[in-house]
């Protein structure tokens, strides 16, 4: 059992190039899948239909995971047996036909203009006034994850274009648009820095990148200096620029584009948060709307 967990991550690290947090959830929950077939006799992975993966699924529910968590690992187990189908060990996937626990669809949390305009503007005379600022800005404005900004070198921004150049998830590069606020944030912090082309944009201790968890507890720290009582992250900043340009220009393909999702069904959520907004406005601003709430 454990040879082909070993070799299917082995695939998903060297060929389709996952990151560390995704092999992670990929080998939990497989690793879940081999402890259920041991418990249940079973000699080999190879060897399970659709009623074992039901079964081991239904194990998981009864011990209290979550419906979102479930989805996710059988969606594991749906991509390891394909990879088993693609090379021959199995005739069918047993996964396939799996339906997972339907998870209520929740809606991310974003900032409205004026509160994301009050969270960047930070005062740049602070100590690392400048740093923050410019970090505030480029998340705002070009929708980085937060992988994306931590192993940012100077050499992946042009300045003078207004475009950054990241590395995404399944080692996808795209290019993104940095707005005018941004680029003068950066182009001072780099002044004082005076970073060369191979330095980290923001460096923490050592001089090597700022590490993520430094990042997550500084946000959250200038969030309660500028007055916001929201509980501000990354991605947080990262919906509020989706949600912002979708509202503004309608183009969901182009959003799809600048957020760097392989499939559009991922950005679709935004136009939830879109027609939300449209109805506060309708609500608001209809003389005769006075909906009832559900």
């Amino acid at each position: 059992m454990h040879a082909d967990v070993d070799a299917f991550l082995s695939h998903l690290q060297v060929e389709r190039r996952m990151s560390a947090h995704t092999l992670d959830a990929y080998r939990r929950d497989l690793g879940a899948l081999v402890d259920w077939s041991q418990a249940q006799g079973h000699a080999d992975l190879r060897g399970l239909d659709a009623e074992a993966i039901r079964a081991c699924i239904a194990a998981g529910h009864r011990g209290g995971l979550s419906p979102k968590s479930l989805q996710r690992r059988l969606s594991a187990f749906r991509s390891f047996f394909q990879w088993l189908l693609k090379h021959g060990h199995i005739v069918a996937n047993p996964a396939a036909g799996v339906r997972g626990p339907k998870a209520p669809r929740k809606l991310p949390q974003v900032l409205d203009v004026d509160e994301a305009a009050q969270l960047v503007e930070v005062p740049v005379d602070a100590p690392l006034g400048l740093r923050d600022r410019a970090l505030l800005e480029l998340f705002y404005s070009s929708g980085l994850r937060l992988s994306e900004l931590v192993g940012l070198r100077w050499r992946d921004l042009d300045l003078a274009a207004g475009l950054v150049t990241v590395l995404g998830k399944g080692s996808r590069q795209r290019s993104v648009p940095v707005g005018s606020h941004a680029l003068r944030a950066l182009g001072d912090w780099r002044t004082e820095s005076g970073g060369g082309n191979d330095a980290p944009v923001f460096p923490g201790r050592g001089g090597g990148p700022i590490t993520a968890r430094a990042v997550q507890m500084r946000l959250r720290l200038l969030a309660q200096r500028q007055g916001l009582f929201k509980r501000v992250h990354p991605h947080l900043l990262r919906h509020s620029f989706a949600s912002h340009v979708l509202e503004s220009s309608g183009d969901l393909r182009g959003v799809q584009e600048l957020l760097g999702h392989a499939d559009i069904a991922t950005t679709q959520i935004y136009t939830h948060l879109d027609f939300q907004h449209l109805a506060k406005v309708y609500d608001a601003a209809h003389p005769r709307a006075k909906r009832r709430k559900a």
